[in-house]
């Protein structure tokens, strides 16, 4: 089976509209810090998501500008945020454990790498002067029902963020179900459905290309129908 392509690369915003789109009506989601806060602003009423932020808060709304900035009502990035009718306010203790116990249905994590068994690197590169981050990445990789991970496909070295196996600090193993890049859409299997990472959709970057430049396998999604269901 042939796999939709497009011949323009998605830009940051089309990502995020993406993703947004890709959210189940009535979901419980965490944006994280950076690329993935975006997606709220690409949310619609009808979708009735819940947005959580780890440094404590239910029912964030878009990023604020001008007059709405509340310099005491920010998400875990510290980027100004609008709230949500009912949205609540709660110790960070608190926050961790709604990650921790599952009662998150999505998280949204950028990445360094992902591997094709689902592992996830975002905290740190290893290298002698980055910067360690963790944040509460760990948790939500574990804690969340499903884990999208929004990056460019490409380093800019040119090198694949979706490897065989991470060759950074991994966050979690085996937790990472959605890939959302500038150049198309991954799906991870798990579980009984293990296997190639399946590609959805392609931006910017035509089949072959895509095969000659990754060293995973990979297949069209519409060759593994559950795979769309996740």
């Amino acid at each position: 089976m042939s796999i939709p392509y497009q011949p323009e690369r998605l830009s940051r915003d089309d990502l995020a509209r993406l993703v947004a789109a890709a959210i189940a009506p009535g979901s419980y989601v965490n944006l994280g810090i950076g690329q993935p806060t975006t997606v709220a602003d690409h949310l619609t009423a009808e979708q009735n998501v819940t947005l959580h932020t780890e440094n404590g808060m239910l029912g964030m709304g878009r990023k604020a500008a001008e007059d709405q900035i509340d310099p005491d009502l920010i998400n875990a990035g510290k980027i100004p945020v609008t709230e949500q009718p009912g949205a609540s306010y709660f110790h960070r203790a608190d926050s961790f454990a709604m990650m921790r116990g599952g009662h998150l249905d999505v998280c949204v994590l950028g990445a360094f790498q992902v591997s094709a068994a689902g592992d996830l690197a975002n905290w740190s590169t290893g290298a002698p002067d980055a910067i360690p981050a963790v944040g509460g990445a760990m948790d939500l990789a574990i804690g969340a029902k499903g884990v999208f991970v929004m990056m460019s496909l490409f380093a800019k070295d040119g090198s694949p963020k979706i490897v065989p196996e991470c060759s950074y600090p991994v966050t979690g193993l085996g937790c990472v179900t959605r890939v959302y890049t500038d150049h198309g859409v991954f799906l991870i299997p798990s579980g009984q459905d293990a296997g190639p990472v399946r590609v959805r959709q392609l931006h910017g970057i035509s089949p072959d290309e895509l095969s000659d430049r990754l060293q995973v396998e990979v297949r069209p999604a519409e060759a593994q129908a559950s795979a769309s269901a996740r």
